[in-house]
């Protein structure tokens, strides 16, 4: 079997929740980037893969077939050209950029060099989400009609660096949380977003950036979407989810207001100790599958409704669990794109004119909310 060699640009937090998956059998991790020395000491300890303080280096290695772009967003667009112009595979997380003119020059590199680029991890990967789709497609619950979602967490309230509390720098709920919940929604529905009519909440002068958002997609199919979010720390729908938190961990109810409790003191040093490599660093421990939050697909004959462990059904005749096996590593499904694209040859659910659509509708929200008008597509 063909092993992937995968070097991984950026060693925070998006990297340490996908890291389980690169445990998969198909990739072996022979490289990574960070600017921290603690970081890459912990990096090269754990894989006994080089290391380099700069993703440049990175790129330059021969023995780096993928690039994994783990980096802050401000840096996917030009990370990427760089990985494409040295002819390696990409998988970038989301936000695919910051700008469709980005997005677009970030395929156009990978076109011209005749790579894949692969946008993820988002949500949308997740096994129940895909399961949901495969239900929509077989036809037995008809069409679907109209989309559901919401999800209230305490992103607002986790160690921040200044750029992420600044939405033209890719901060807020709009670019981070919104693509998960965009992503999720165009692959169940199946067809073109028309028109965005959105609204945001930025409510605390200390964090002034968007912290919540309510949103309603036009879709070509005739789906219609309604996509609900908060991360300002009061209410957490996880009490919907039987207390599984988004990356499938088992949550303690009784913890409630911890966000808010511990951001105290320099946030930069707090959000460093907490990160890959730093001394309070804990991976995350999954006993089911991720998700995000509440989400319901309704269709002429049924509703469907992704679980952390399957998929319910609430039928004319029947409301029933459709049971997943339980993960058997993280966002395995990531690689399964990866390794199908690159490897076999199969074209990505998550490729990068998938994620430049999904960008379009962020920015779409953000400027809805700013002019209070619904935005044509």
């Amino acid at each position: 079997m063909k092993k992937l060699k995968i070097g991984v640009a950026g060693l925070g937090r998006a990297f340490a929740l996908t890291a389980p998956a690169l445990r998969d059998p198909r990739v072996q991790v022979v490289a990574g980037a960070d600017p921290r020395p603690e970081a890459r000491r912990r990096f090269q300890q754990e894989y006994g893969a080089r290391v380099f303080p700069t993703v440049e280096a990175l790129c330059a290695d021969p023995a780096v077939e993928v690039v994994y772009i783990a980096t802050p967003h401000q840096f996917h667009a030009s990370q990427a050209r760089l990985a494409c112009a040295a002819r390696k595979h990409v998988l970038v997380e989301k936000p695919m950029a910051l700008s469709l003119e980005d997005c677009r020059a970030m395929n156009d590199a990978a076109r011209d060099h005749g790579v894949q680029l692969i946008v993820g991890h988002s949500h949308s990967f997740d096994l129940p989400i895909l399961k949901t789709r495969e239900l929509i497609q077989t036809g037995n619950y008809g069409a679907a009609r109209m989309i559901t979602a919401l999800d209230f967490t305490d992103f607002l309230y986790r160690p921040r660096r200044p750029e992420e509390l600044a939405t033209e720098t890719g901060g807020g709920v709009v670019f981070n949380q919104a693509a998960h919940q965009v992503d999720i929604v165009r692959l169940l529905a199946g067809g073109k977003v028309l028109s965005v009519r959105a609204h945001t909440g930025i409510w605390d002068p200390a964090r002034p950036t968007e912290g919540a958002y309510s949103c309603q997609l036009r879709f070509d199919s005739g789906v219609f979407a309604t996509l609900v979010y908060s991360g300002y720390a009061h209410f957490d729908s996880d009490e919907f989810m039987g207390w599984i938190g988004e990356m499938g961990q088992k949550k303690d109810p009784k913890a409630y207001g911890a966000a808010r409790k511990s951001l105290k003191g320099d946030e930069l040093r707090l959000k460093a100790r907490r990160n890959y490599g730093g001394r309070e660093f804990k991976p995350t421990r999954a006993s089911a599958h991720q998700h995000f939050g509440v989400l319901v697909v309704s269709c002429e004959q049924a509703d469907l409704r992704p679980l952390p462990n399957g998929v319910m059904i609430y039928g004319e005749r029947e409301k029933r669990l459709q049971r997943l096996p339980k993960p058997r590593i993280a966002r395995a499904e990531v690689i399964d794109e990866l390794y199908g694209a690159v490897v076999e040859g199969r074209s990505p659910l998550h490729g990068g004119e998938s994620a430049l659509a999904t960008l379009q509708v962020c920015l779409a929200m953000l400027e809805s909310a700013r002019r209070q008008k619904e935005i044509v597509l």
